[in-house]
């Protein structure tokens, strides 16, 4: 190895060659996902209409002061929307705005769908992805000069120049670098339209703060799903309750009515039955024609002796029940 001709250079170059394709796969995707979010974040109909509503209801709860007519609000804002808690400390703001959203303006529910790569722009860092441009850019440079100083080839199986395919990788990094610019100016222009300044919030920051937002505004609707079902579910558990209270109620009702109504009959019963003693004793004792002697002794007799069977006048009564029935 001692023989081979700037042999440090050449194992440089051979090390960067194997890892220049994983740099570009490093840092092509997050160039890519920070301009897709960029222009989906600038092109979102609903988020926009999702913010005018929030700077609504802001203006709306500071009206009176001199925060109540305000023209807009920083994007931080909305992470904090969570910390405003109505006066039962059961419900924040976001909840409110997210049921505001989804019972009157049901079209901004789907403004997440709109904002597919902020998720992944959020996990981007524009200073790594600078430092790591440039120093392929570097790196490419250095190869560069070191090939034009490089030594001729020691013999015919030295391909060392041609192989290290330094114009391929130049071509490559200055794509890239195209793309970087684009992402850069497609962030400023975001910044003018949220008036923000790019300088002073980074990209990790402003696509932090979004991501953030949309994970707790979906969250927050969930949760209002589940508080509603939660008090259907009580509502149906009292309405049960009640309908069980009322049943219960018209069935003590009913059997008091039936109560009443069979002592009414047992009362007419035994009314009934003196009536009919009252006049079998009045229709044998009070007759028209006078009977023969014998025979007024001998019905006599047959009186006597049905009063002394019968022992009581409840017994008499009783009888004269069962006869009348």
């Amino acid at each position: 190895m001692s023989g081979v001709k700037r042999l440090k250079t050449r194992l440089q170059a051979i090390l960067f060659r194997l890892q220049f394709e994983e740099q570009v796969n490093n840092v092509k995707p997050d160039v890519v996902s920070v301009t897709a979010a960029c222009q989906e974040l600038s092109e979102s109909q609903t988020f926009a209409q999702l913010l005018q509503i929030i700077l609504l209801v802001g203006n709306y709860m500071n009206s009176g002061s001199r925060n109540g007519k305000a023209f807009g609000f920083s994007i931080s804002y909305l992470c904090k929307l969570r910390d405003t808690k109505s006066a039962d400390q059961k419900q924040t703001l976001l909840h409110f705005l997210a049921d505001v959203c989804q019972e009157q303006y049901p079209e901004v529910m789907g403004f997440p769908d709109e904002l597919v790569h902020v998720e992944k722009a959020s996990r981007v860092s524009a200073e790594m992805l600078q430092k790591s441009i440039e120093q392929m850019a570097r790196q490419i440079k250095t190869l560069e000069k070191d090939l034009e100083t490089f030594p001729p080839p020691q013999n015919d199986k030295d391909l060392f120049s041609e192989k290290i395919f330094v114009s391929t990788a130049r071509e490559q990094q200055e794509k890239l670098q195209l793309m970087h610019n684009h992402m850069e100016e497609q962030y400023t222009g975001l910044g003018d339209y949220f008036v923000f300044d790019p300088r002073k919030m980074s990209v990790e920051e402003f696509f932090g703060d979004l991501n953030s937002f949309k994970n707790m505004f979906q969250q927050a609707v969930k949760e209002n799903q589940k508080r509603r079902e939660s008090e259907e579910k009580i509502k149906r558990a009292k309405l049960a309750r009640e309908k069980a209270d009322k049943e219960k109620e018209e069935k003590l009702k009913k059997n008091q009515l039936l109560d009443i109504n069979a002592e009414g009959d047992e009362t007419a019963n035994h009314r009934r039955a003196g009536h009919a003693v009252t006049n079998l004793l009045a229709k044998e004792l009070l007759q028209e024609d006078t009977p023969p002697a014998g025979f007024a002794k001998k019905k006599k007799m047959e009186q006597g002796s049905l009063l002394e069977g019968a022992g009581s006048l409840e017994e008499l009564l009783d009888e004269s029940l069962t006869r009348a029935n």
